[in-house]
Parts: structure tokens; C-alpha cells; sequence
């Protein structure tokens, strides 16, 4: 960055010497007017923005309202196509995440081809070609223009939506969904838009695995009928291609697009808070904070306040040099980055201040951001560090300028959004006539720290009590990770339990003290679907509470197994073999026991009872365990069946960064006289959630010792 910063005031520099040498003596000699003074004291004066000259885009409209808009670039012989569909955006209501799949399905198959012809033709002509909620795009070499076109017409136009796709988009989604439990970013992300904008709002909508279970072919059929029509239309093409083969191909792939009325859609505007309140999300077990302080803003895309704006906030945490940058990480070492967006919207924009921080510094870092965001609201911009904001958002201007698709996006803008048609030529002059008022005012206008959601997700337990200074009525309101209210920890709702008590209520609910003691050794297998890549058996053979053997294979081969007997490990992959110890040994030993849960009341573990918080729908009980070498998890029992539901800990990650790994048990079943959990959900211990389900368990069929050999 601080190459960047140079090479900005070089160049101001080399302008302001160009204008010197245009000044010459009768003689042609230049006069170089000498500096005066010490030149280190201030920075060298802007000159006057130059005139940009961006390529021409041609437009016009064809007969079925669709518009058509060019770039030509012949530099390379490329070319790529965009057809936006610019509709309201949809109220999905119970099924969240409908128009998502429909534009994920779109190019999975037509009436003409199925994907695996979509695919191969695609591929033979080395083009590129995807679908999404507003649309299609592809691109590819300039002598496969009509192929290209001709598919992507297909595509659009004929779109069959196979229900096996639509089968194997919800297992995807269904992944993803439960990967996003287990990622702080994005449990943020989702109870940001809710409190943002609300649930009556489009933008508030998040998919959870209800809606998608709701997801139906009608519906995506529907949402395609309804809203792909050409009169709300554009195609973008870029690369190239004559602008009158262009405006031709487009009238003989989609002059035949019918056009037809579309429903138009109104919402409430969302508002900020009145007053500042803080939200949370327990993210049990987790180390760092994620930190978003967020509200509303009345901000369309064609306003006037829009370039001072991104300037005011590019100087507050649009860039790495930035205020909350500067102060979050430089000064105070609280994170490895920290930022602000204010975005523009048609419907609605938004405001938010963002960082990851440690646990222990979560209210400090708090503390900071609002701080910086009160300072720009009440204190003048100084005039040199304005005008180096404005050279950074200058560079960024300018290189964009360097890719064709710019060009076809500002056209874009300048059609949807109704701007001036030399409102990116003049962008840079409005730039440089922002002024340190024009930020102060834009400040006051749309940084208001008084009036926003600070949501944390994180643990719960180490932070959540800090923050209730900053919540103007002292409260602090929890949700899940889909932004539903949810029920903390309620000590009260527990007060005629202890710990004690909800592990022996387990115990007697899985078959009881004798019928535990019953058992010497148990052999379960769980197999675990990998999306496509295979399957994943997981094997664990225990025996006496001093022996156990995990195994994980794929195809026969084994991956990976680890082995405990009596004191001593040893683990074998694929990278080697090592000898366990310390915490991975004591993580083997606890493996060992037939019933861990046993072991907690006999083997010196602590236990605390948190109180009773809701788990899938379910109340439980929350215990807080730490075994007697320190290590710490959270134990979540049903408090109507006693069934365990649940167990949280930090692991270290394969980046070397703790972790936090959820384990979740279901559909307990019968193994000879013990209850056994058949579904076992691993969340965080591998790159995507794993769900097993078990292949076999067997209790006392007589596992030999040897199994248990450390050779």
C-alpha cells in the first residue's frame, strides 16, 4: 500500500510538471519555476483531473423491449454476453432460497439438451457458461460467437428444469447450509440482513433448512415465467464483435423472446433503530468475536451524495490505510483487518463496520469503532489526508477502466439506475470537488452509531455481559444463527437440577447403571456421504474403558486410524506414523471410555450446569465439562428425554488456528439393551459437515485385544 501512496503523489507531481514545461521562454527553453522553502513540509498541490475518455457503449432496443448493449474491444479475440433480467425483487416467504435454484437449475438441462450435451458442447468450443437468479452469462473465442449464443439462447429460452437437478442443488445447499452453522462470517451475514432489514423484507429473507425443504419445481417454474421476460431486459455483450453483428445476433437468438407484463413490488423502507441495541449469537467454544455494527440507509444508486459518500466512507474503512484499520490493527492490535461498507441500492442500502477480534478485546474493539465513527462525524477531514483518499479511489478508477466488462457495467448502471450519460466521465472531476465539509456532512448523514445493530457472534460465556454498555436499555437480545430470537441460558428454568443430575438422568435414559456395567466392548461403523467424492467409513472399536481403535477409510483404503491402549497411542496416515502425546493422547484416552458421560462422575472431570437453552427445537440442558487435564467441551442433554443432543469444543484447525467443532447425535436406537445415537453430524473437524450414518454397532462381540497392538 505504501507503493500505492507513492506512486499517487508521483504522478500529481509529474502533472504539475507537464504544466511547467508548457510554459516556455521566446527561446522554446522551459521555465522550471524552483520550489521554495522545504518541499517535505506539505505534499505537492493536485493539479486538475484530466477528461477521461471512456469507450463509447452503443444501445438499442429491440422490438420485444429487450435492449441491447455494446462494447467493442478488439484487442483480443474474446468475446462474453450478459443477459440481466432487472425485476423487484421477490418476497419468498416459506421457501426462502426459491429464486436462488431457480437460476442454479436454469442451465442444468433444457428441453433440447441435458446437461451432460450442455456440458460437452460447452466444453468443446472452450466457452464458459452459467446461470443465476437474474440471468445467463457466457463468453468464449470470437470465431465461436453463434455457437456460444445459440446455447445460451437454448438456455434461456427453453429451460427444462430436470427434478434430479433440483435433488442434487438441495443436498448441495443442504451442505452448505450446515457448513454456514459453523461459520461466524456467515451466521453474521445472515443475522445482519434480518436485523437490517427485517423479515417482511426481500433482502432480510436467509434459506434455512426449512424454506428449502419447501422448495418446490412449481415454484421454480413459476418465478421463471413470471419474471424472464425481455421487456426488463438486457444483453450485455463485450469483446470482439462489429456493434451490427452484434445488434444482428441479438434480433436472431432472441428477437423470438415474447415479451409480457411483470408484476411490480413495493416493501416497507426499512428504518435504523431508534436507539442502539445490541445483538448475539452464542458461538460456543469460540475464541474470536465477529464484530458487525449495522443499520439501514436511504441510499439509491443515481443520488447525488453517492461519490462523497464512498469517499467519506473509503476514508473511514473503505481501504487498508483507513481510520478503523489504522486504529483496530495498527495502533491497537486487535485484529488482522477491520472495515466499513456503505452501499447503494435501489431498494435499500446499507451501512455496516466490520472486524474479527479476540475474545478479550471484543468491547474494546467495540469501543474503537465507535469511536472513529462519532471522530468523522464531529471533526473536520484534514485537506491531505482527503486528497490522498482521493487518489486511491482515482487508482482504483483507473485500472478499472483497464477491463472491457467495465465499460458494459457502467452502461448497465447508466440505463438502470438513469444517470446522466456522462456521469462516469465526469466521475473523477466530482471526485476531486468533494470537500472536508462534504465528508463531515455526509458523516453526519449516514454514520450514525447511535442509531445501529452491534451484533457479535461468539462465545457467549467470555463476552456477551461486556457489551450491555453499548445497548442504550442495558439488554442484550440473542438469536440463532438464522437471526430467530432464542432463550439464553436460563439458570432458573435449572435451579432444582445440577450437573450431576442431567448426566445421570442420561445414563438411566440409555439403559440405566446395570445394564451399562453389562458391557465390555463395542463395534460401531458409520458411513458418511461425501457429495459426490464417495463415501467415508469411520470405524471405532472400544474395550474395558482403556482401549480404543479409530479407523477412517474410503474404497477399502484406509486414510488414517489412531489407537490407545492402556496409556500409550499411536496414530498412522498418510503422512506417517507418530507416537500421540499430550493432548492428543488425553483425547484417545477419553475415546477409550465404552461411555464417556460414565466417566465424568468417576474420573475427576468438573462439571457446571449452565441452564437450559434450545437445541433444534429442544430444550436442554447446557453443561459446561472440563476434564482433569483442563481441556474444556459443552454438553447439551434433552430435558425431556435426557438424551444427549449435542457436544461443542475448540480443536486445532488445519491452519494451526483453534477451531470449534460441533458434534450432534440423533435417532437413538436399541443395541441389545443400551440406546445407541445411529446419526452422528460432525461440524468444523473437516473442510464440510460430515453426517453419518451407522453402517453397524455391535456390543460384546468379543473384540481381541491384539486389535489394540502399538507395534
Amino acid at each position: 500500500m505504501k507503493y500505492r501512496i507513492l506512486i499517487a503523489v508521483c504522478g500529481l507531481v509529474l502533472f504539475s510538471s507537464i504544466k511547467a514545461f508548457a510554459q516556455t521562454t521566446p527561446s522554446g527553453a522551459p521555465v522550471i519555476p524552483l520550489p521554495t522553502g522545504d518541499v517535505r513540509k506539505k505534499a505537492p498541490q493536485p493539479g486538475t483531473p484530466p477528461k477521461i475518455q471512456i469507450g463509447k457503449a452503443a444501445t438499442k432496443t429491440l422490438k420485444n423491449g429487450l435492449t441491447v448493449i455494446v462494447v467493442e474491444n478488439h484487442k483480443l479475440p474474446e468475446v462474453s454476453f450478459r443477459i440481466f433480467i432487472d425485476f423487484d425483487p421477490v418476497l419468498e416467504k416459506d421457501a426462502a432460497g426459491y429464486a436462488d435454484m431457480a437460476g442454479e437449475l436454469l442451465s442444468k438441462g433444457t428441453k433440447n439438451r441435458t446437461k451432460a450435451q450442455l456440458d460437452e458442447e460447452v466444453d468443446f468450443i472452450g466457452a464458459s457458461l452459467s446461470s443465476d437468479a437474474n440471468g445467463v452469462s457466457g463468453s468464449c473465442l470470437s470465431k465461436h460467437t453463434d455457437k456460444l449464443l445459440d446455447l445460451l439462447a437454448d438456455v434461456l429460452l427453453n429451460p427444462a428444469f430436470p427434478a434430479e437437478e433440483l435433488d442434487k442443488a438441495k443436498r448441495r445447499a443442504e451442505s452448505a447450509l450446515a457448513a454456514a452453522k459453523n461459520d461466524p462470517d456467515a451466521i453474521a451475514a445472515n443475522v445482519a440482513n434480518v436485523l437490517r432489514y427485517g423479515k417482511d423484507h426481500p433482502y432480510g429473507e436467509n434459506m434455512t433448512e426449512k424454506t428449502l425443504a419447501k422448495i418446490s419445481l412449481d415454484q421454480i417454474k413459476k418465478y421463471y415465467q413470471t419474471y424472464f421476460k425481455p421487456n426488463i431486459a438486457y444483453l450485455v455483450i463485450v469483446g470482439d464483435i462489429k456493434q451490427a453483428d452484434a445488434f444482428a445476433k441479438a434480433e436472431k437468438y432472441f428477437g423470438k423472446w415474447k415479451k409480457a407484463k411483470v408484476p411490480k413490488h413495493t416493501y416497507p423502507i426499512p428504518k435504523a433503530p431508534e436507539k442502539t441495541s445490541v445483538a448475539f449469537v452464542d458461538k460456543t467454544g469460540a475464541v474470536q468475536s465477529v464484530i458487525n455494527i449495522t443499520y439501514p440507509v436511504e441510499l439509491p444508486p443515481n443520488h447525488p451524495d453517492v461519490i462523497p459518500a464512498r469517499l467519506m466512507n473509503t476514508l473511514l474503512g473503505g481501504y487498508f490505510n483507513s481510520r478503523v484499520n489504522a486504529n483496530l490493527r495498527e495502533k491497537h492490535g486487535y485484529t488482522y483487518g477491520a472495515r466499513t461498507s456503505l452501499s447503494p441500492d435501489r431498494l435499500i442500502g446499507s451501512f455496516s463496520a466490520t472486524a474479527s477480534v479476540r475474545n478479550e478485546v471484543t468491547d474494546s474493539a467495540i469501543a474503537q469503532f465507535l469511536f472513529e465513527l462519532e471522530r468523522l462525524r464531529n471533526e473536520p477531514v484534514a485537506e491531505d489526508e482527503l486528497q490522498l483518499v482521493k487518489n486511491v479511489l482515482t487508482g482504483q478508477f483507473s485500472r478499472s477502466l483497464e477491463e472491457p466488462g467495465t465499460i458494459a457495467q457502467f452502461a448497465l448502471n447508466i440505463a438502470r439506475y438513469k444517470l446522466p450519460a456522462d456521469y462516469y466521465e465526469n466521475y473523477l472531476s466530482n471526485l476531486q470537488k468533494v470537500t472536508p465539509a462534504d465528508i463531515q456532512a455526509m458523516a453526519r448523514k449516514y454514520v450514525r452509531p447511535n442509531r445501529a445493530h452491534i451484533l457479535v457472534v461468539g462465545n457467549k460465556d467470555e463476552v456477551a455481559d461486556r457489551l450491555k454498555r453499548f445497548s442504550a436499555d442495558g439488554q442484550i437480545n440473542f438469536y440463532d444463527s438464522y437471526g430467530d430470537p432464542v432463550k439464553v441460558a436460563d439458570q432458573k428454568a435449572a435451579a432444582n437440577m445440577t450437573a450431576e443430575a442431567v448426566i445421570r438422568k442420561y445414563l438411566q435414559a440409555i439403559g440405566g447403571e446395570q445394564a451399562i456395567n453389562t458391557v465390555k466392548d463395542i463395534e460401531a461403523i458409520y458411513e458418511f456421504n461425501l457429495q459426490g467424492m464417495g463415501t467415508l467409513e469411520m470405524s471405532v472399536l472400544q474395550k474395558d474403558d482403556t482401549k480404543v481403535l479409530m479407523r477412517m477409510s474410503m474404497q477399502g483404503q484406509v486414510m488414517n486410524s489412531r489407537v490407545y491402549n492402556n496409556g500409550k497411542g499411536k496414530e498412522d496416515g498418510m503422512g506417517g506414523s507418530r507416537t500421540l502425546t499430550g493432548e492428543d493422547l488425553e483425547d484417545m484416552k477419553e475415546q477409550a471410555y465404552l461411555f464417556k458421560e460414565a466417566a465424568y462422575l468417576t474420573k475427576g472431570y468438573r462439571l457446571s450446569l449452565k441452564g437450559i437453552e434450545n437445541v433444534g427445537g429442544k430444550d436442554a440442558y447446557v453443561i459446561a465439562v472440563e476434564r482433569p487435564g483442563g481441556k474444556k467441551s459443552t454438553d447439551y442433554y434433552e430435558v425431556t428425554s435426557g438424551l444427549k443432543l449435542r457436544e461443542v469444543r475448540t480443536e486445532e484447525g488445519q491452519n494451526g488456528s483453534p477451531t470449534t467443532v460441533i458434534t450432534e447425535f440423533d435417532d437413538y436406537k436399541p443395541v441389545q439393551s443400551v440406546l445407541l445415537p445411529h446419526t452422528i453430524t460432525m461440524t468444523g473437524a473437516f473442510p464440510i459437515p460430515l453426517k453419518g450414518i451407522a453402517k453397524s454397532i455391535k456390543i460384546n462381540s468379543g473384540i481381541p485385544d491384539s486389535v489394540f497392538d502399538i507395534k
